[in-house]
């Protein structure tokens, strides 16, 4: 199992060279470091390196591990990057700083019920589905703009970017143009996109964010 500390900072280290590649200012792309499946144990190395930025799949997971980590380490920003069921929406709220799969209407309007009974904002990201795969989680390109603002006018939400998981056997970089295109469309200018095995292709397309995971901790 590769030494995760060294492994973040090679993957830190690679992201600084697709910046400058891509004529990007340094530091402008944020690294979430995929947390899921790997336990308190595991991340907090990473976290005594100076990694603050983490993302996890299911609510469930994140409750049993970050309420703990977060004590010790308060500054901690938790992103939900998997699909989020509408039976959760109180707990994402309470534990999620960002909520990167906003990608339906009845998800729009169960958060917006429960932050402002909360009174608890975290920021809000539309899953766009670009390569339409029936399978995957996400709005549909050619819905995308009217979404947002259905979630902007109806919902009163806040949609501060746009997330893709690209197709796995397809050329990542049409995908990334595309949620850039409706990004600039829409006027957002956060993109999460960019894994493990494309990160360094999604910041040369403009991402904003990267989720890298399996590049840090191994393999699952």
């Amino acid at each position: 199992m590769p030494n995760a500390v060294d492994q973040l900072f090679a993957v830190k280290s690679a992201i600084n060279k697709a910046e400058v590649e891509a004529s990007r200012v340094k530091g402008s792309v944020t690294l979430v470091t995929v947390s899921k499946t790997f336990d308190a144990d595991t991340i907090r190395p990473v976290i005594e390196a100076g990694q603050r930025v983490f993302g996890e799949n299911r609510v469930q997971e994140a409750q049993l591990k970050w309420p703990w980590l977060r004590a010790d380490f308060p500054d901690i920003e938790l992103h939900l990057i998997g699909p989020l069921q509408s039976n959760k929406t109180q707990e994402a709220v309470a534990l999620f700083d960002v909520i990167e799969t906003v990608d339906r209407e009845k998800i729009a309007a169960s958060l917006s019920l429960e932050m402002k009974k909360q009174n608890r904002f975290p920021k809000l990201y539309v899953q766009v589905n670009t390569g339409s795969e029936a399978q995957k989680a996400g709005i549909d390109p050619k819905e995308a703009l009217a979404f947002i603002t259905r979630c902007r006018d109806v919902h009163g939400l806040i949609i501060e970017g746009l997330m893709c998981i690209p197709p796995a056997d397809e050329n990542p970089g049409p995908h990334f143009a595309l949620l850039e295109k409706i990004a600039h469309g829409a006027g957002i200018e956060k993109l999460s996109m960019g894994m493990s095995g494309d990160y360094e292709i999604a910041i040369g397309f403009g991402a904003t964010s990267v989720r890298v995971g399996s590049a840090i901790f191994g393999s699952r």
